[in-house]
């Protein structure tokens, strides 16, 4: 039965037949138990109106007993029980036997215990005085099947009887008798059936009411909103999302249904909206895109494709896609399209062919597979991309590769590229081997660190890779011979790789030949300063030999020389001879040939060293020299012999500026001759400042000063060497020269070390 009212299609049917049910049952349970109710309520009415009247007869009886009226007691309740419409009106006495009745007949007449009227009394062996009238109620049936009422009322014995002359009875006398009283429940019975007839007709009344009204309501609220949301959302699925549900009214579950199937149309028909932008997006790239795509069945039998295949090779559909492809009577031998059915995965291939105006074509190809719900394979895209461009370009490339390589190879000087993490050779060029003297495959793989001579020395040159030059760096060939080169680093790109680009010049002539000419200005300074040498070895040697006079003439004479003489005599010629030695052993080391060999530098023992040479010449000359020189200077990085050749190629060109101008305007003006010597630590870098009071250097001849063979000097008295030199010397030592003229006269040249300072 449930399963036949699930089968029922009609919600509005359901809903009726599940409200009607319950509404039937609840209608019947109201109607039975109303009646029950009503019933119950009309008895215990009548029971009330009986005990009225047994109180009223009880009371009559009373007063009938106490006046000893019984002539009359029998006529009074013929009487009320003809005016009350009663049955029976009876009085027992205690033993049973019935004194008054409304029925003359039961007069006198004695009742047994066991009658339903003596029951009530004496249900048990000892009778009960029943004072409750629920227990002394009886309901029974007639002889004529009529439901009638009895009430039973015991009649006590009550103060006043018991003292009465006339109707004396004992005090121990509790119960005298009982009234009995039987009236009809034809009139309650009638009363009872009406009301259930109302009860039942109001039932069906409110049934039918209650069905019509919520067959309304279900038909007005629910069935007819929901055909129409039925119709609305059939058209919704039939893709007309123009909803016509307007102004709802109803602002309940149905409402809101409506206006949720109204939203969601208006959301379906957004969503739809935009699959449909995004549909003719797809089929928009699909026509557009600009490789070929195909669709094809296992019969390699074309069912789509997009406007790039189309215009290349102006397909029908159905056509094979080897006939439209290559115009060829059978498939290709390595089909990806065949492969692609077979194991469900994408392939990839490179194809050529002849396209239609006879140009040979390449292709990449690329398939996939498309399959159905359950994951069956039903086509296969192929994707074919022109690689004939990219063939002809990859050919250009190897082409421009074997000419960039050419041209790598070619390069006159040696070229290295390192990886830019590791410093290993990964490549180098044909001047490389030439100039290091290695094969290329005892360089590749190789750390760059293998060129240098001492592992520090590589270290130094990575440390400052930011600077893309470095200079004057020692490399060694393979048979150990050093070489001088100057290096180049830069980042660059590799077979799509970061590495460092090392380009390797070899300077190692242009050093010989400056080792040459500071070399040779070397012997020229030292040709300069022979006067003066010569003038600083005749002084010692001029004691050394006033001495051995001494020593000589007292030998010839036999005379015996004092030994403090003798003593002092002996140690004047040692300091003398040492003076001397300490003059050629100067002057040995300053020509001797040297390579660049930086150390850390007092800059003012340097300074010192060169002064020495001069001192005797400046002293003869009347030349002052004012030391200014800063005690707490922090030593630098420099080649010491190098830097004592520029601080004596300044004091030669001081010495001699003051020696012109001495010669061109004599010393009229009464000017020193003064040469200053200042060194100081300022903003850290290091300056020495030589100042002279001499000549001093035209604008015009400035800018010239530093220039190699340039010299102010007369002819035989200068090489235009010294200064070019110094300027070289103090460039590789990574300071700064300049020169300008003083106020007073004469020029200053100022060197600042400003980049070799050592940690201090």
């Amino acid at each position: 039965m449930f399963k036949s009212f699930i089968k029922i299609e009609s919600l509005a049917l359901k809903l009726m037949i599940s409200v009607g049910i319950v509404l039937f049952a609840s209608i019947f349970i109201w109607s039975y138990f109303t009646t029950i109710f009503q019933e119950k309520t009309l008895i215990n009415k009548k029971i009330s109106e009986v005990d009225k009247f047994c109180n009223t007869v009880l009371n009559f009886t009373w007063f009938a007993m106490l006046h000893n009226p019984n002539k009359d007691m029998q006529k009074i309740l013929k009487s009320m029980s003809e005016y009350n419409e009663i049955e029976a009106i009876r009085i027992f006495n205690c033993q049973g036997q019935i004194k008054f009745s409304n029925m003359a007949m039961e007069l006198g007449s004695m009742v047994e215990k066991t009658d339903m009227a003596c029951k009530t009394c004496h249900a048990t062996e000892t009778a009960i005085i029943r004072k409750d009238i629920k227990d002394r109620v009886r309901i029974f049936k007639s002889d004529q099947d009529e439901f009638l009422l009895g009430i039973m009322n015991p009649i006590l014995n009550e103060p006043s009887c018991s003292t009465t002359q006339c109707h004396y009875h004992p005090e121990g006398i509790k119960k005298l008798g009982a009234l009995d009283v039987v009236v009809s429940l034809k009139d309650v019975k009638a009363e009872i059936s009406f009301t259930k007839k109302m009860s039942v007709w109001t039932a069906i009344y409110l049934f039918i009411i209650l069905a019509i009204t919520i067959g309304f309501s279900l038909f007005r609220l629910v069935t007819n909103p929901i055909k129409k949301l039925i119709k609305e959302t059939d058209r919704i699925g039939k893709g007309s999302y123009q909803n016509n549900i307007k102004n709802v009214i109803q602002k309940d579950e149905i409402g809101k249904l409506s206006l949720a199937i109204l939203v969601m149309g208006e959301k379906i028909q957004n969503k739809q909206d935009e699959l449909n932008n995004q549909k003719r997006r797809y089929q928009n790239l699909f026509d557009q895109v600009p490789c070929a795509i195909t669709v094809q069945n296992r019969d390699y039998e074309l069912i789509e494709f997009n406007k790039e295949f189309s215009k290349k090779f102006n397909p029908e559909y159905g056509d094979r896609c080897y006939v439209a492809y290559k115009n060829l009577i059978n498939k290709c031998n390595d089909c990806p399209v065949e492969r692609t059915f077979i194991d469900g995965k994408s392939h990839f291939s490179e194809e050529s062919g002849i396209n239609k105006d006879g140009t040979i074509a390449h292709w990449f190809v690329k398939t996939a597979p498309l399959k159905d719900d359950q994951g069956n394979i039903i086509a296969a895209m192929e994707m074919t991309i022109d690689i004939s461009r990219r063939k002809k370009l990859e050919k250009n490339v190897k082409e421009s590769e074997r000419k960039y390589q050419a041209i790598f190879e070619s390069i006159p000087n040696p070229v290295f590229i390192l990886d830019i993490d590791t410093y290993t050779i990964m490549n180098c060029n044909n001047s490389a081997l030439t100039v290091y003297g290695f094969k290329k495959d005892e360089l590749k793989d190789k750390h760059f660190s293998f060129l240098f001579p001492e592992p520090e020395e590589f270290e130094k040159f990575k440390q400052n890779f930011d600077n893309p030059l470095h200079e004057r760096l020692i490399n060694h060939k393979k048979n150990l011979e050093t070489i001088y080169v100057n290096i180049w680093v830069s980042p660059a790109e590799f077979t799509e790789q970061k590495v460092l680009l090392v380009t390797v010049v070899d300077i190692t002539l242009s050093v010989e030949t400056e080792h040459q000419l500071i070399q040779a200005g070397k012997m020229a300074t030292l040709g300069e300063m022979a006067t003066g040498v010569a003038h600083e070895l005749n002084q010692p040697l001029s004691v050394i030999k006033t001495a051995s006079s001494f020593i000589s003439r007292k030998i010839s004479r036999n005379e015996k020389i004092d030994q403090e003489i003798l003593n002092t005599l002996s140690q004047e010629i040692e300091i003398h001879v040492d003076r001397a030695s300490k003059i050629t052993n100067h002057m040995r080391l300053f020509g001797r040939k040297s390579t660049l060999s930086k150390e850390a530098v007092n800059i003012n023992e340097t300074i010192q060293r060169a002064f020495d040479i001069f001192s005797q010449q400046l002293k003869l000359r009347e030349i002052e020299v004012v030391w200014k020189l800063d005690e707490n200077l922090p030593e630098i990085i420099a080649d010491p012999a190098r830097l004592e050749q520029v601080f004596i190629n300044l004091l030669i060109n001081a010495r001699d500026s003051i020696e012109a101008r001495v010669e061109t305007s004599g010393d009229q003006n009464g000017k020193a001759k003064r040469i200053t010597i200042a060194t100081s630590f300022t903003k850290g870098d290091v300056i020495v400042r030589i100042s002279d009071t001499g000549t001093g250097i035209s604008k015009a001849d400035m800018n010239k000063i530093f220039e190699p063979f340039f010299t102010t000097k007369k002819v035989g008295k200068g090489t235009g060497l010294g200064l070019s030199i110094s300027y070289g010397i103090i460039k590789e030592s990574g300071a700064d020269i300049c020169v300008t003229n003083n106020p007073e006269g004469g020029v200053t040249f100022t060197i600042s070390f400003y980049k070799n300072l050592k940690e201090y």
